[in-house]
This record gives C-alpha cells, structure tokens and sequence, in this order.
C-alpha cells in the first residue's frame, strides 16, 4: 500500500473549530441563538437601542404570523411607528424602563387593531450600555374582547 492509497483511505481531518476555537464557539453560540428565537411561538422583535428612531432588526416568524410584516418589512423601521402608529407616549413607556410589561393597542399590517401585553427587556453590552431591546408580544385581543363582553353583561344584570 502507498502513502497516497492510506491518504484516500483515511484523509485528513480538518476541523474548523481548529483553526479559530473562539470565532468557531462565537458562531455556533449566534446560530444556536437565532435558531431559537425564530422557533418560539409567540412574536418576538429585537430592535437596535443605539440607532436613532429604535428600528427592528430582526423579528421572527410568530411576528410575521401574527402582525403580517415579514422580517424584510419590518426591518429598519421604527418599532412604535409600525406597531403602535407612532404613539412617542408608549415610546416612553415601553423603553424608559429596562425590564417592564404593557397592556397596550398595537396594529397589524391590515390596520386591524390588537390588544397586546408588550415585554421589555435590555441586551447590555460588556459595559453595561443598553444595546438592544427584545420586545415579546402576547395576544390579548380575545381575552380583552371577553372582558368587555362580561362587563357589558354586568351593566345589563345590575339594571335588571
């Protein structure tokens, strides 16, 4: 046998992470990420804290279901004009605080309007600098569509 038939039998391995451990684990760790994010089931929207107008950056695909905009038309515009008709008071509210909840009326791409709870939540950098928001959004329309059915059934009962 020839070195060059042991060399066809049995090549050699080149393993990326090898070459560049770190980048190697840094690459796996953001598609892992990604991965995730685009899998969970309810809308979530991740918006750049340090460019002006807080545009998305990315949003996944229980977004995309569920407001209508797929990532591509969602992607650089400002989160509260796209959702929140460009209200600058749940501006304010939604990133004033690092960590908070909203009960709020958010719009679909067909312009029907949504009742939606809005969390919050602050990516850091190293020092500490907020550079990301992470918004998860959860359908509220039924829940609130059935409470003011049962408030108006009340009202009818009180009269009774």
């Amino acid at each position: 046998m020839t070195v060059l038939d042991t060399v066809r039998r049995h090549p050699p391995v080149t393993r990326r992470n090898e070459a560049a451990p770190a980048l190697f684990r840094l690459l796996t760790d953001s598609a892992l990420s990604r991965a995730a994010l685009s899998a969970c089931g309810f809308p979530l929207a991740l918006v750049d804290a340090d460019a002006p107008g807080c545009p998305v950056t990315y949003v996944n695909s229980a977004f995309e279901g569920f407001f209508g905009y797929r990532e591509g038309e969602a992607r650089g515009r400002n989160v509260v004009d796209l959702l929140f008709r460009g209200d600058e008071a749940v501006a304010h509210r939604l990133f004033g605080e690092p960590s908070s909840r909203w009960r709020l009326p958010a719009w679909g791409k067909d312009g029907n309007a949504l009742q939606v709870e809005t969390t919050v939540g602050a990516v850091r950098s190293a020092d500490g600098r907020v550079t990301h928001w992470v918004l998860g959004i959860v359908d509220r329309t039924e829940v609130e569509t059935l409470r003011a059915e049962l408030t108006a059934l009340r009202s009818v009962a009180a009269a009774n």
